[in-house]
C-alpha cells in the first residue's frame, strides 16, 4: 500500500463518554465491601467502589473465564462465578488464584450458597437446578424444567427460589430436593429473585422500564415500581439494606434507597458498540447488542429500544434507508425497523453472522459474512442473491453512488470491487474492517496499525487521513464459527465506519467503547 504520508494531526471528536462497565450482569459484594461485578460481553469481572464509584479489574479481559455471567462469595472470602458459554464454573480465591470447579454444564447462570452448599441454575428451555461440589464430585440435580432460570437465591426459610423468564413465574424447591411450587405468577421477564437484609423478596424484571416487584412468599401477593434503568440483571443490597442494580443493556450501577430515591454509582454507557449509521436528518443510531441506541446533542447514548422490549432480536449492525433502520441480528435475520413507532418486519433470514452492512438509494441492502467469506445482497423484493463467495473472512462492505460494491478481507488486507470476478482495489492493509464511501473517495478503518486511509478507487493509491487508536478490547474476540450465529455468545469485535449525510465519517469502535467523528 502506498501513502504520501500525509494526515490530519487533529484529534478526532468523541461524540460519546467511554463507559467503565461493557454491561453488567451479576453482582455481589464482596468481604473488602467493595461491589463485585460480572461483564459477560467484555469477559471480566470488575470492583466497584459503591461510594466513589471508581471501577478496577479483577479479572480482566483475556483471563481465564469467557463469558462470566452471575457470582457468589462464599463464607472463605471464595468468589464462584458462572461462565456461560464455555459451561463452567470457577472459583477465585482471595489471592486471585482461579480453578474450574464444574464444566460440561449447559449454559449456566445463576448461582446462589447456602452454608457451605453451592447451586447453580441453568438458562435455557428445560434447564436444570444443580447442586455442585467445589470439593469434588459430580454435580447432583435438584429439579428440571427451568424456562430459562436466572438469578436465584437461598430464602430465609431455607429453600432455593429461582425464575422462570419465559413463563413469567417464581419458583421454590427444597435445596435436598422434592415437587417444586409456584411462588408467583405474572412477573413479566423476572430475570432475577433477591432478598434483602429483612428477609423481603425482590424480583426483577430484565424489560426496558426496570420494574422491580414486591413478593409475598406466604401469600403471593405482589406490589411493583420501576426504576427507569432498562434491562435490569442482578441485585446486591448492602449493610445499610440500600439495593444495588446492575443493567446487562447499558453497564450501569445504580443505587436504590427504602425511600424509592435512585442515584447512579456508575453510569451506563454502550457495549461497544458494533455498528454506527446516521440517518438523512442527521441522528446517529448504534448498534449495540442487547440494545439499539442513539446519541444526544450532549453525547448520551439514550436507548431507543432493547431486546426484552419490541427490538426483534440481539443486533450487530444498522444501517438508515429513509425513514426506516435496516437491522441485522445475531439470529441471522435481516429486520427493516421503524424507531418512530418501533413496529418491525423480517426482510430475511439464515445469513449466518453477518458483520457490515450497507444499503442504496434504491433500498438493495449488503452484508459481508466473515466466516462463510460472502457477501449478500438483499433486494426490495426481500429476494437474497450472492454477490461474492470464497473471500478471505470480508468484514466492512460499503456501495458508491454508482452501485458499486466494495468489501474488506480482513485475512488478506485487501479491499475488493465485486464484479462478475473480484478485482483488487488496494491491498497491504493490517486488519481493514469498517469501509466507507464519501465524496468520491474510498475510506478504510486499518485496525492493526490504528489509522482512517484514503484510498482511490479508480488507481488504489492511499494515504493515511487520520490516526485512530480502533483497536478491539485485549482479550475480547468471539466463540462464531462457520458462520453459526450466535446470540448467546459475545459479539464478534468490529470497527464500523458510516457516512453521515453532510459527507463526514462515523466511526463505531468497541475497543474504545464509543463513537467518534474524524477531523476533516
Amino acid at each position: 500500500m502506498s501513502s504520501d504520508g500525509r494526515h490530519s494531526s487533529r484529534k478526532p471528536t468523541r461524540l460519546n463518554d467511554p463507559s467503565p462497565l461493557r454491561g453488567a450482569n451479576g453482582i455481589a459484594f464482596g468481604p473488602d465491601g467493595l461491589l463485585y461485578v460480572a461483564q459477560f460481553l467484555r469477559g471480566g469481572i470488575s470492583a466497584v467502589d459503591t461510594t466513589s464509584g471508581a471501577v478496577e479489574d479483577v479479572v480482566p479481559p483475556g483471563g481465564p473465564m469467557r463469558t462470566p455471567d452471575d457470582l457468589v462469595f462464599d463464607a472463605h472470602g471464595n468468589m464462584y462465578v458462572t461462565d456461560v458459554v464455555p459451561g463452567r464454573v470457577w472459583r477465585r480465591t482471595p489471592r486471585g488464584e482461579c480453578a474450574v470447579v464444574a464444566e460440561d454444564l449447559r449454559n449456566p447462570n445463576g448461582v446462589a450458597r447456602l452454608g457451605e452448599r453451592l447451586f447453580v441454575s441453568e438458562m435455557r428451555a428445560g434447564g436444570e437446578l444443580l447442586e455442585l461440589f467445589p470439593g469434588g464430585g459430580e454435580p447432583v440435580r435438584i429439579t428440571g424444567g427451568l424456562n430459562y432460570g436466572n438469578a436465584l437465591q437461598c430464602g430465609p426459610d431455607g429453600w432455593l427460589y429461582y425464575p422462570h423468564m419465559m413463563t413469567n413465574q417464581v419458583w421454590r424447591i427444597s435445596p435436598d430436593g422434592g415437587e417444586p411450587e409456584v411462588v408467583t405468577e405474572d412477573v413479566v421477564l423476572p430475570v432475577a429473585v433477591r432478598f434483602d437484609r429483612a428477609g423481603q423478596l425482590l424480583v426483577l424484571s430484565c424489560g426496558p422500564e426496570g420494574a422491580v416487584t414486591r413478593v409475598d412468599p406466604a401469600t403471593g401477593r405482589t406490589s411493583s415500581f420501576t426504576t427507569g434503568v432498562p434491562g435490569l440483571d442482578n441485585a446486591a443490597f448492602d449493610a445499610d439494606n440500600r439495593m444495588f442494580v446492575s443493567s446487562f443493556v447499558q453497564g450501569s450501577i445504580t443505587c436504590l434507597d427504602e425511600d424509592g430515591r435512585t442515584s447512579t454509582v456508575v453510569p451506563g454507557g454502550l457495549n461497544g458498540p458494533f455498528g454506527v449509521t446516521a440517518d438523512r436528518g442527521g441522528k446517529v443510531y448504534l448498534a449495540d447488542h442487547f440494545s439499539l441506541g442513539t446519541l444526544t446533542d450532549s453525547g448520551e447514548v439514550a436507548p431507543v429500544e432493547v431486546v426484552t422490549g419490541d427490538l426483534p432480536s440481539v443486533v450487530r449492525n444498522v444501517v438508515a434507508t429513509g425513514d426506516l433502520l435496516q437491522l441485522v441480528t445475531a439470529t441471522g435475520e435481516l429486520h427493516a425497523y421503524n424507531p418512530g413507532d418501533g413496529s418491525s418486519r423480517r426482510r430475511a433470514r439464515g445469513l449466518g453472522a453477518p458483520t457490515g452492512i450497507a444499503a442504496d438509494s434504491g433500498g438493495r441492502v449488503v452484508l459481508a459474512i466473515p466466516e462463510t467469506g460472502r457477501v449478500l445482497a438483499v433486494d426490495e423484493a426481500d429476494e437474497v442473491t450472492e454477490l461474492a463467495a470464497g473471500l478471505k473472512h470480508p468484514v466492512g462492505v460499503a456501495l458508491d453512488g454508482d452501485g458499486n460494491c466494495y468489501v474488506g478481507e480482513e485475512h488478506t488486507g485487501r479491499v475488493l470491487r465485486l464484479a462478475d470476478e473480484p478485482v483488487v482495489v488496494a491491498e497491504g492493509f493490517g486488519r481493514p474492517q469498517g469501509i466507507a464511501v464519501s465524496g468520491g473517495a474510498l475510506f478504510v478503518l486499518e485496525v492493526e496499525r490504528g489509522r482512517l486511509v484514503r484510498c482511490c478507487p479508480a488507481t488504489g493509491a492511499s494515504r493515511t487521513a487520520q490516526e485512530l487508536d480502533v483497536g478491539s478490547l485485549s482479550g475480547v474476540d468471539s466463540a462464531e464459527s462457520g458462520g453459526r450465529p450466535a446470540a448467546s455468545d459475545r459479539p464478534r469485535p468490529f470497527a464500523d465506519l458510516a457516512v453521515a449525510p453532510d459527507g463526514s465519517l462515523l466511526i463505531a469502535t468497541d475497543g474504545l467503547v464509543g463513537v467518534l467523528r474524524p477531523s476533516p
